[in-house]
């Protein structure tokens, strides 16, 4: 009988301890999603609140600009992450085999990952300056004048400029993570495929990549996610100019909500809530086909 009370789970610690993390939830994550929810189906001005029902997804499926964004936006979440990892785990790799340099290295390929977007977007539009950047003086140096442009400033060339940028800043934070990864590879394995007279390309793809699936797989979904929501490199550098050529949904709907002197949530509020509905879909998809179906045993 004292036993069976003493397992008995102690549901007033439990909730004292959980009620200021369930508080903050709901308060800055589960209430902003129901209200843009039931914005979406409203048309919502300062004094008025009129139900319209999907009148707003009505419209938003022949918005030109949303799909523009939907566009630039699934394009930069579905390269840069590949680019990003790809990059990432040639550096790990250099990293674990102790290049000459390697402690240096890996503060230096690691340092952008500690600036915000904000001083990053600032530092690239200087260097990406028509007139005095440090990618056009190079190429002047160099005496490919003809290469020269404004590289932002371009709808044909803005949008790979950011993603150079975002690859450039979060190669570092994925390059450490991997070599976590592989620091954690039990030796045994290494070793034995080592006596096997298993060549440097055969032991990377047959035995070191297969053990760190699972970590590459979680970084190209982390990036994926982070680039379907990016906001702040191309508020900063373009404002999704020019022509709407960087434009993501998430300047798009920060646009029609605050700046187009609408002053109706209600659109921007149904832009959100088909988005959310796209990224989650994207995730579950993504986790579902990369979920690896055998564990591997070593």
């Amino acid at each position: 009988m004292h036993e069976a009370r003493a397992l008995r789970t102690p549901w007033k610690a439990v909730t004292l301890f959980l009620l200021p993390a369930l508080t903050l939830y709901v308060a800055f994550t589960a209430y902003p999603v129901v209200k843009t929810l039931w914005n979406s189906l409203h048309i919502v001005l300062p004094n008025k609140h009129e139900f319209v029902g999907l009148a707003n997804f009505a419209e938003l499926a022949k918005d030109d600009i949303f799909w523009r964004a939907v566009r630039n936006t699934l394009i930069w979440a579905c390269t840069s992450p590949l680019f990003e990892v790809s990059i990432a785990l040639v550096l790990a790799l250099a990293l674990y085999a102790k290049v000459p340099g390697a402690r240096f290295f890996r503060i230096a390929w690691f340092t952008p990952v500690l600036m915000s977007y904000v001083v990053v977007g600032i530092i690239w539009a200087w260097i990406y300056n028509y007139d005095w950047g440090a990618v056009n003086y190079a190429l002047r140096a160099l005496g490919l004048q003809s290469w020269t442009r404004a590289w932002l400033g371009k709808p044909e060339t803005a949008l790979p400029a950011l993603i150079f940028i975002t690859t450039w800043m979060w190669t570092g934070f994925n390059m450490v993570v991997l070599l976590a990864a592989l620091h954690s590879l039990p030796s045994e394995v290494i070793e034995a495929a080592e006596l096997d007279n298993c060549g440097w390309w055969s032991k990377l793809v047959f035995v070191i990549v297969p053990m760190i699936r699972a970590t590459v797989l979680n970084l190209i979904v982390l990036s994926f996610v982070g680039k379907m929501k990016i906001f702040d490199l191309v508020w900063i550098t373009t404002k999704g100019g020019p022509l709407w050529a960087t434009e993501t949904v998430s300047t798009y709907v920060y646009k029609r909500a605050f700046e187009w002197n609408t002053f109706d949530l209600g659109y921007p509020s149904a832009v959100a809530s088909v988005w959310f509905v796209i990224v989650l879909t994207s995730v579950l998809t993504l986790t579902w086909l990369f979920r690896q179906r055998e564990k591997l045993e070593y």
